[in-house]
């Protein structure tokens, strides 16, 4: 399966941007499936995941500001971001956990300024 995420972009501190996630194939509502990103110079960190539309699990760092969602209908995933802050700047990938393997989008950009 391919995953293809959209959505990055520059925005002020206190903006929103949705990500999308949309995959090649129908998913598995049961697939658990997540956001991480990736600021310049630091590792890969967990933001959000969901299974079966329910269930949503968050980074602290997150929590309360953005809402993971997925529609199964077009095993495509969402991550609305409200409330951004300069330190939400990062390259943002979807994952799929499918048969113990894990499937990975390209990344998508997201830069706040202040």
């Amino acid at each position: 399966v391919q995953l293809q995420a959209s959505g990055g972009g520059l925005v002020q501190a206190g903006g929103s941007l949705r990500l999308s996630c949309a995959a090649s194939r129908t998913i598995s509502s049961s697939v658990v499936m997540g956001w991480y990103r990736q600021a310049p110079g630091k590792e890969r960190e967990f933001v959000a995941s969901i299974r079966s539309g329910r269930d949503p699990r968050y980074a602290d760092s997150v929590q309360d500001r953005f809402t993971i969602s997925r529609d199964n209908a077009r095993s495509t995933l969402y991550l609305q971001m409200n409330g951004l802050k300069v330190e939400d700047t990062a390259v943002y990938y979807c994952k799929a956990n499918i048969e113990s393997e894990s499937y990975w989008g390209q990344g998508t950009q997201v830069t706040v300024s202040s």
